[in-house]
């Protein structure tokens, strides 16, 4: 039996740990999958380490310990599990729910592999926060787009009738 969990939950939960939503919610293969997708990513990306490098500010040795072969693949396993989980909180019309979390994955992973290149007033971010700054115009462009897609099929669908 399935638990519906409400779209705030959902996404609280897949901030935690992508897959957790889908486990709560009575997914259990789809849950499993997510958690050890994001276990082997992080663990193999060292993206713990470079976490905590970056929080303590010695954002050069976050630099020496992330492997972005691996963890270019966590924007988009950790957006996606993010949608799936939001996905399933809706009631039917679904329509571009998605742009949002597309659009974020993407920015997220442009910002980790420019990461290295840009500072902020002669400071680097480094590869957690500069990529977690990227999210705000992935989401703000995912939101536009879809606003925009819905409103032209609104109009498109008036014209038809």
């Amino acid at each position: 039996m399935m638990k519906r969990l409400s779209k705030l939950e959902a996404i609280l939960w897949s901030v935690a740990l992508p897959g957790f939503p889908q486990l709560l919610s009575g997914q259990f293969l789809k849950g499993t999958l997510f958690v050890i997708l994001e276990f082997v990513i992080n663990v193999n990306g060292h993206f713990n380490a470079a976490i905590m490098y970056s929080f303590l500010w010695e954002i050069d040795k976050a630099f020496s310990v992330i492997d972005y072969q691996w963890v270019m693949f966590y924007p988009c396993l950790y957006m996606f599990g993010m949608w799936d989980a939001f996905r399933n909180t809706l009631d039917g019309d679904i329509k571009g729910s998605y742009l949002p979390f597309a659009f974020s994955a993407y920015f997220i992973t442009v910002g980790l592999m420019l990461s290295p290149k840009i500072t902020l007033f002669g400071v680097s971010l480094g590869p957690v926060f500069l990529p977690m700054l990227f999210l705000i115009p992935g989401l703000a462009i995912g939101f536009i787009v879809r606003a925009i897609l819905l409103k032209f099929y609104s109009i498109r669908k008036k014209n038809v009738n």
